[in-house]
């Protein structure tokens, strides 16, 4: 991990932080024309829309199962299209051939097969050429229905093409329509269903992105017009404002019953140099801040939170907000319809994003359902060990963006560890804001065991299949340790929390400054990927296994 300085001033550091990485590309410049809606409708981490990389492989595993099953009901469909066969007609003997009359010969799989590897590469090449893999909320019904049903059918057609080219009399015109058909119908019919799926949840406000405003009074009183006029609530939804002096306040005009905000005001968040605490204490997506030409001492402070909180913002020219123009048109992108410049979190668009939340199911759900027995198992030896207590510990914590959840764990303390807390201040081996003892006194017996191989922990994949956490990411804060965290610290909760991270896997044990357990986290979250993911899994997976947790 790469070393620097660059912190804000601002922000309240331990005498180390500035050791913490702030790479300088942590938000990228994005152009007017990428300014699209299908960028803008992301929410608490879920994406609204669909990774062109799982439509490419959905549309690969439709035409594989399409030709499988073209291949599997082709004598069936022989017999219903033979002289004698229910769809007897004239104009279907041309889908026989002499030679397959008798189906005993039938060509085996493998001598068909070259049917695939042409219609495949081809139907999603023609997919793409007719923008079937556009963010999916963008296609509209015409477009999804022509990308489904004209790409294999220009598979068919490259078929036919090789078939007149080599000679090929032998191939089974049957097996060719059968299996454009199938191919068709499969696509069409899970693109249908991801659309429509999509578009009841964005309808609903799932996908809608919460703002906050910066600017002149004048002009947010017309942006905030603006937003109710032409900005779909499905989308964005305003959350308030932040003052560039205490004093200020911004009118909304009277209420008409149509503002879902307090009666002819836009409600304040804070003063303009809290924007870090507004951050990370509110789930805001977006800030919009509106530039006049005087000199904005504030600008620097708000780019520089909105990047180190991953935060996505957009910059409005005032000038050209409040400008009206005779004859010239100005270019107005995305969903907000604004001039606007738009950064975004590095990683904010990326399907990588998808493809961790879609791991994080499948190996939980799996992960939940292969361990019940050793859950059932834990269970009851909780119950014979401690009858007393309750199996399952709700675990009340704040995660992403200030979001309050409960998860659970096993339970290994006894009943009354909240309040003898306070006789253990003492003992506390941890610096900074969290409560650690290595041999703490409130751990039962069967609690010992659990934690030492990190047993205890395993509950919490229920909390991963909800969504509340991932699988990899920083620890989400007690309600009792976030007041004590320093604004930097905070930083951790930009993303989702997750079950394991690099802290645990570095020997916890031996980790006794909260600031390094910090520093971990942050540079998990300034170097993530999924290889790192999934090299951070692996090490956990030893660590249970060597039984050096907690």
């Amino acid at each position: 991990m790469s070393k620097s300085s660059n912190i804000p001033s601002w922000y309240s550091q331990s005498p180390r932080a500035g050791t913490t990485a702030v790479p300088s590309d942590a938000l990228r410049l994005v152009g007017l024309s990428e300014a699209t809606t299908a960028s803008a409708m992301s929410a608490t981490g879920r994406h609204a829309s669909v990774p062109r990389r799982l439509l490419w492989l959905l549309d690969f595993l439709t035409l594989a199962a399409a030709f499988l099953c073209a291949y599997a009901v082709l004598p069936f469909l022989h017999e219903l299209v033979a002289p004698s066969g229910l769809l007897r007609t004239p104009w279907l003997e041309w889908l026989r051939l002499p030679t397959e009359a008798d189906l005993a010969d039938w060509r085996p799989l493998s001598d068909v097969a070259w049917m695939f590897v042409v219609m495949a590469p081809t139907t999603l090449l023609f997919a793409q050429m007719l923008g079937g893999y556009r963010p999916i909320l963008e296609q509209s019904r015409a477009r999804v229905i022509l990308a489904s049903l004209f790409a294999p059918l220009a598979g068919l057609g490259t078929i036919a093409l090789v078939i007149f080219a080599l000679k090929y009399h032998h191939a089974s015109r049957l097996l060719m329509f059968s299996f454009a058909f199938l191919s068709a119908i499969g696509c069409l019919a899970h693109r249908t269903l991801i659309r429509g799926y999509k578009r009841r949840r964005l309808q609903a406000g799932r996908y809608a992105h919460d703002i906050a405003m910066i600017g002149p009074t004048a002009a947010l009183e017309l942006l905030v017009g603006h937003f109710d006029k032409h900005v779909s609530k499905a989308l964005y939804r305003v959350a308030g404002h932040l003052r560039l002096s205490p004093l200020q306040t911004v009118s909304i005009g009277p209420d008409d019953g149509s503002n879902t905000t307090s009666p002819g005001r836009l409600p304040v968040l804070g003063d303009v140099s809290d924007l870090g605490e507004v951050l990370i204490h509110r789930p805001i997506h977006e800030i919009v801040v509106v530039l006049s030409g005087r000199d904005e001492g504030w600008l620097r402070s708000v780019t520089e939170a909105c990047d180190y909180f991953r935060v996505t913002l957009r910059i409005i020219p005032e000038a050209l907000l409040m400008e009206s123009f005779r004859d010239l048109t100005l270019p107005r992108s995305g969903p907000l319809q604004l001039p606007q410049i738009v950064f975004t979190p590095r990683h904010l668009d990326s399907d990588a994003l998808f493809v961790k939340r879609a791991i994080d199911i499948v190996v939980s759900a799996t992960l939940l359902a292969v361990l019940s027995p050793l859950f059932a198992l834990i269970a009851a030896a909780i119950k014979l060990t401690t009858p007393q207590l309750s199996v399952f510990y709700p675990w009340h914590v704040i995660g992403y963006k200030g979001h309050p959840f409960t998860g659970y764990k096993f339970t290994t303390m006894e009943a009354d560890a909240d309040e003898r807390k306070t006789d253990l201040v003492h003992l506390n081996e941890m610096t900074g804001p969290v409560f650690k003892i290595k041999d703490d006194p409130r751990v039962t017996p069967i609690g010992r065991f659990l934690r030492k191989y990190s047993l205890n922990e395993l509950p919490q994949l229920w909390s991963v299949l909800k969504g509340d956490m991932s699988l990899v990411g920083p620890r989400p804060a007690g309600p009792l340790e976030l007041p004590r965290y320093e604004l930097w610290h905070k930083r951790k909760l930009a993303v989702q929390p997750g079950v394991t991270c690099l802290w645990q896997v570095r020997g916890r044990n031996q980790i006794s400054n909260f600031d390094e357990w910090v520093r971990m986290d942050l540079e998990y979250i300034d170097n993530w990927s999924l290889w790192l993911d999934v090299r951070i899994l692996l090490r956990t997976a030893w660590v249970v296994v060597a039984g050096t947790g907690s």
